[in-house]
């Protein structure tokens, strides 16, 4: 298949050279009074996210970038490490990162890998492969990406009116990089963390873990599972237990019995990906706060595939009133008794809390949230959505007091955290193909922007000859 790969990567080339208006580039390097050199934009993040904007940043001939990843090269996002599904949950006709490239879509690279065939056949995008082509892109594209590099806490430097943003590698080797604009395509948890409900907080990790946590399931076999949570992710941790050897899992949840409508799907649809941002405050709060309230259930084949073992059982509204270690292992207290297994897991998901964000926690006191700018009713309250920072047209950070820190509408969001203010953005598949353009048209607009006097002295002084005219 590797001539069918060259074959596609050579109508890529063409692809992007038929498409190649303007070719001018229009960015100019630029250096810090001491030398160093400045980025137009900085792309905290290198999964799907972080891929998408630069590439998008790249056809509008913004090169000057750099994308900053903490994990391993061929690890970004969650494919490799803790997403413990079998495929993706998206329909695998999406499109949004190819950037309106057919040759570049997913569809293309999986036919000339594994052929026409077997992407008839596939119904769901195996999620190492779904890694895999995001690492293609990457190449084929030429996309700057430093890995193994942690991002500190981001400042403002006004002198040099840019971001400076600490890093440091694998090799403790530190330094300062500086970026006119920057991206946070930092994934689910980008605007906040993943969390275990109190309950759990004071269990030893040899007893408890986060769905998202490295859990060695070998280390599982014969055991006794309880987990926390109803959610997809709880059902895949469920599902590579019992696979691993677990003689028992047992999966608790509030609810009185597991949703079977996905409001996601409902969403798949022109005017909610590429609209939700323009309604009101409101209308806004209002559709998010019932997506969430009618919760997300288990994907037909994820909970098919932790239900075809005999050891697997469900215990709706049982949620957990105590859990306390017990030797070696966790006494579960619940409204319907009492339950003792070898390990728990929490499948709690994720808290929205910028405070939680290294990377913002110099600036996270000008950054304005919902709270700040909306009220809903009372019987509408949402704490976690009242936390979401409230965004701009374009995904970029807004002001808590205004006119306090403009510079945050240079510092764009591209991370689930956007839910509220635009729906489905760089942590969601389903939305990048409305989402990107929006980021992308944002900083281009900024770095514009930002040297509009540099441009008109360049429109002033332009004298190429077109035309020969004779003096009278």
């Amino acid at each position: 298949m590797s001539h069918r790969l060259a074959d596609l990567e050579a109508a890529i080339a063409r692809d992007l050279e038929r498409l190649d208006y303007p070719a001018r580039r229009w960015r100019k390097a630029a250096e810090t009074a001491s030398g160093q050199p400045i980025l137009d934009t900085a792309i905290i993040g290198g999964g799907q996210g972080g891929i998408g904007v630069a590439l998008g940043l790249l056809r509008e001939k913004v090169d000057n970038l750099l994308v900053i990843d903490r994990n391993p090269r061929d690890s970004a996002g969650p494919w490799k490490t803790f997403a413990r599904m079998i495929t993706l949950r998206t329909p695998k006709h999406i499109t949004g990162i190819d950037g309106g490239l057919p040759n570049l879509t997913i569809r293309a690279w999986y036919e000339a890998k594994f052929g026409e065939d077997a992407w008839q056949k596939v119904t769901l995008i195996p999620k190492e492969h779904w890694a895999d082509y995001l690492n293609w892109v990457r190449d084929v594209m030429a996309i700057p990406v430093e890995s193994d590099t942690t991002c500190g806490a981001i400042t403002w430097d006004s002198r040099e009116r840019c971001f400076a943003i600490p890093t440091t590698d694998k090799s403790g080797k530190a330094q300062v990089r500086f970026a006119r604009t920057a991206v946070l395509a930092t994934g689910i948890d980008g605007s906040g963390g993943w969390t275990l409900p109190p309950v759990l907080e004071a269990l030893p990790p040899t007893l408890c873990a986060h769905t998202s946590a490295d859990i060695d399931f070998s280390r599982l076999a014969k055991k006794r599972i309880g987990i926390l949570g109803a959610g997809a992710s709880a059902f895949d941790n469920a599902a590579v237990a019992l696979e691993s050897g677990a003689s028992e899992v047992h999966l608790f949840f509030r609810r009185p019995r597991l949703p079977d409508v996905n409001p996601y799907r409902w969403a798949e649809f022109v005017g909610f990906l590429k609209h939700h941002g323009d309604l009101s405050d409101r209308e806004r709060w209002r559709f998010i706060r019932q997506i969430l309230r009618m919760g997300q259930l288990p994907p037909t084949d994820t909970f098919a595939r932790a239900r075809q073992f005999s050891g697997f059982v469900l215990h709706p509204e049982s949620p957990w009133k105590k859990a306390e270690a017990d030797g070696d292992s966790v006494r579960v207290i619940t409204a319907g008794g009492e339950h003792h297994f070898d390990f728990v897991i929490g499948g709690t998901g994720f808290v929205t809390d910028l405070s939680r964000r290294p990377e913002l926690s110099a600036i996270r006191p000008h950054i304005a949230l919902w709270s700040d700018r909306y009220r809903p009713p009372a019987a509408e309250s949402h704490d976690d959505l009242a936390r979401h920072p409230y965004l701009g047209p374009n995904f970029e950070l807004t002001e808590k007091v205004p006119g306090d820190a403009p510079w945050l509408s240079r510092l764009f969001n591209y991370t689930f955290g956007c839910l509220l203010s635009l729906g489905f953005g760089g942590a969601s598949i389903s939305g990048m193909k409305y989402s990107l353009p929006k980021v992308v048209y944002g900083v281009t607009r900024t770095l514009y922007a930002d040297d509009a006097s540099a441009y008109f002295d360049s429109l002033a002084s332009y004298d190429v000859k077109e035309l020969e005219v004779e003096d009278a």
